[in-house]
């Protein structure tokens, strides 16, 4: 995800309206900070209750600027990843909080130690609603070592661990990123509920036209003092980043905005940043995107296996047009495995005949010109109307460009490992991706079950354990650990200032563990119905819709018609 970067404070505008904004969280940053949970939990009440009737406008709008062709089934995306996903993060929140006394939440969460000693919490299916609605899908939460079953109270939601009248509040600056519609309101609760912080949230100028939405559904926590939604450019970010009364920042965006901010512009920064010299001492969190891979592991594929999949590796690539920080970027594939052409020939039909969009986002054409000048063998995928999706082998010893750029645009590469034993080849990936791959944001393994049962469950968890990403797949796709709320969201822990990769710290994280490692989710091998984030899905629109619908008020009633359009999809 790229957001401008905020390089200097410049002489500029008048500031004052920034100042007053900034100003009036200073004075309710205390008081946010002791809200009482009851108070908390009637202001997401009130958020659900502000957003629903805003939900419509919003979709309808970021589909129409992102270029998304009018009735197009493709605008369920934006119900999907922008006000369902701000419902969900508030139920996740009012669960969470209703039972904070006590932390009852955890004892209703299953958990388990894994083949490497690790505590792994189950959140997802979490209820009855979430089994039917998420079919076959598990979402554990792997905890960093050290944390057990007896001390996980104690490493969970601490913010509240301090009583209400001793809590010092801080201001926070939320960057906001300019592709995906429910970041920034996401990242502004997390600092807001799992940080006890009050937020000045930068809107990205490519998505500013949600402020409106954005302000209607937020109002509640506008009106108590604890949010500002503000516009505004490089110097905008520029000025806050600098401002004395903010304590901390959340960007989610580009390494290199990230970079600007902490080591400064340019030159300067770059010699600052081999120094150690911080142009900015504030804590600074971030999510900052990857050249995510996807791991297909060779085994007995039918020819419905292959359709499946390859619908699933083109909507890895091309949802939100391919704009995303955890779209697929890297193909590694078993060279000698006999469906290995089969799958590819299957892949390129399914992006040649997907609904063409535009490539909104700025800069698409230097990304993708720039991808084609690192390889003598692109292959170009016509789309029509669109941008040719492009493809290039990377091979051992090739140009490391592939390996250490983000592209950020619809372009990807594949990578061949000649070995034919199924686990000895997923361990060879797994060993490339860790070694070569810039980022540990998400990750995606591809495997039939029969593998699966073949390689034993536990050896295949082990060799999974050694897969250094913050959101690992199993037949998924890593944006379903975007969309799952519950989900911590963000890199693989460890990542420094100097070398930030795909960030520090994460969001989301509704449950509000303090020492997550990573997320690991499974779904079935060839879901059934075409699951509704699938880009060849022709009624997520509609389902999109009807999931927002039941989102806000669940019902018995509501489910067949959800169910109805999803085996249409």
């Amino acid at each position: 995800m790229t957001a401008e970067s905020p390089i200097t404070k410049t002489p500029g505008p008048d500031h004052a309206d920034l100042d007053r904004a900034v100003a009036e969280l200073v004075a309710a940053k205390t008081d946010w900070a002791k809200t009482p949970v009851t108070a908390r939990i009637a202001i997401l009440n009130e958020v659900r209750d502000c957003l629903t009737p805003v939900a419509a406008g919003w979709a309808e709008t970021a589909a129409q600027q992102k270029q998304i062709p009018e009735g197009s089934a493709l605008s369920g995306e934006e119900w999907i990843s922008g006000p369902y996903a701000l419902l969900c993060a508030c139920d996740g929140l009012l669960e969470t909080l209703s039972k904070m006394d006590g932390k009852t939440f955890l004892s209703d969460l299953k958990s388990r130690e894994t083949v490497s000693g690790q505590l792994a919490v189950t959140v997802l299916p979490h209820n009855t609603w979430e089994r039917l609605l998420y079919s076959g899908i598990k979402a554990e939460v792997w905890m960093e070592p050290g944390i057990t079953s007896q001390n996980l109270s104690q490493s969970t939601a601490s913010a509240y661990d301090i009583a209400p009248d001793a809590r010092i509040g801080k201001i926070a600056l939320v960057l906001g990123a300019g592709n995906i519609a429910a970041i920034p309101p996401l990242d502004a609760l997390h600092k807001l509920f799992n940080e006890n912080q009050v937020v000045i949230l930068k809107m990205n100028p490519l998505n500013d036209y949600l402020t409106p939405f954005l302000t209607a559904a937020l109002m509640p926590l506008i009106k108590r003092d604890a949010l500002r939604i503000v516009k505004g450019g490089i110097e905008t970010g520029a000025y806050l980043c600098a401002h004395p009364d903010i304590a901390e920042i959340h960007i989610t965006g580009a390494q290199t905005s990230h970079d600007a901010i902490v080591w400064g512009p340019g030159a300067q920064g770059v010699a600052n940043k081999k120094n150690g010299t911080l142009k900015l001492t504030k804590r600074v969190t971030s999510e900052l995107g990857a050249v995510c891979p996807t791991i297909v592991v060779p085994g007995d594929w039918s020819a419905s296996d292959i359709a499946f999949q390859a619908e699933h590796i083109a909507t890895q690539k091309l949802h939100n047009s391919g704009f995303n920080c955890v779209a697929c970027q890297m193909l590694i594939l078993p060279k000698s495995w006999d469906k290995r052409d089969a799958l590819m020939q299957a892949v390129t039909g399914v992006i040649h005949r997907s609904e063409p969009r535009g490539a909104y986002y700025p800069g698409a054409s230097d990304r993708l010109a720039a991808f084609a000048s690192h390889s003598d063998n692109v292959t170009r995928i016509d789309r029509g109307t669109a941008p040719a999706c492009l493809v290039a082998p990377f091979n051992d010893g090739g140009d490391a460009w592939f390996q250490e750029t983000e592209v950020f645009a619809p372009a990807l590469s594949t990578h061949d490992i000649d070995i034919a034993d199924p686990a000895t080849y997923l361990k060879a990936a797994i060993a490339f991706a860790n070694d070569n791959l810039h980022g540990t944001l998400g990750a995606n393994i591809l495997i039939h079950p029969a593998t699966i049962r073949a390689i034993g469950k536990k050896p295949f968890e082990a060799i999974i354990a050694d897969l250094r990403y913050g959101c690992i797949t199993v037949n998924g796709w890593a944006g379903m650990g975007f969309l799952l709320t519950g989900c911590p969201w963000g890199a693989f822990p460890g990542h420094t200032l100097a070398d930030v990769q795909s960030g520090i710290g994460n969001v989301h994280n509704t449950f509000m563990f303090d020492r997550p490692e990573r997320v690991v989710i499974t779904a079935p091998f060839r879901a059934f119905p075409r699951p509704p984030w699938f880009i060849t899905n022709r009624r997520q629109h509609t389902i999109g819709r009807l999931m927002m619908a039941f989102k806000y008020r669940p019902s018995w009633a509501k489910l067949p018609r959800i169910f109805w359009n999803a085996l249409r999809g």
